[in-house]
């Protein structure tokens, strides 16, 4: 599953988070990105922030901790000034996901189901070390998390915004 969030509300989204302008990192105007969606940070690519649309034309660091440099941003106090805005990419331009992996806004909204029996619906998606976790609001207003892993996870069917999990395997008793 790949976690981009949205940045629109609906279904349909134009553009994608890749993350936001981190601390600098060195005198140039790289700066760290927090939150990276590695995916949507190759060189080249164009990145959309503060009301312009620049390309990427440095990439270091991890994916874990990615370090970037934009087009026409070669000063540490520019991206010093930029700390905090959001870097986003145009959904157009976001490479294919694999087969059984989804961008975060595909799967914000869609029933949770347990076979026939309503579970709540998806609020987010969170980034563990571990895995990514469905945040799932239910009748009443408590929280579930359900990892995205096979065991947890019967079916997702984007196309019609239902998710079928298995709530024996996450601990949960017949009502």
């Amino acid at each position: 599953m790949a976690g981009a969030g949205p940045t629109d509300s609906g279904h349909q989204h134009r553009q994608l988070s890749a993350g936001r302008v981190g601390r600098p990192h060195g005198l140039d105007g790289s700066f760290y990105v927090t939150g990276a969606q590695p995916r949507l940070l190759t060189v080249g690519s164009e990145i959309a922030l503060a009301g312009a649309t620049r390309a990427i034309v440095r990439r270091a660091g991890t994916d874990k901790r990615p370090i970037v440099r934009l087009e026409g941003l070669d000063e540490r106090a520019a991206a010093e000034a930029l700390r905090g805005t959001p870097l986003l990419v145009d959904r157009r331009d976001a490479p294919e996901l694999a087969e059984g992996e989804w961008w975060a806004h595909e799967l914000e909204g869609c029933e949770v189901r347990d076979g026939e029996r309503p579970v709540g619906t998806v609020t987010g998606l969170l980034g563990l070390p571990s895995c990514e976790v469905l945040q799932v609001r239910r009748e009443g207003g408590d929280e579930l998390l359900v990892p995205m892993i096979s065991d947890a996870i019967r079916h997702v069917d984007v196309a019609d915004r239902r998710i079928d999990i298995d709530l024996g395997f996450l601990g949960e008793s017949e009502p």
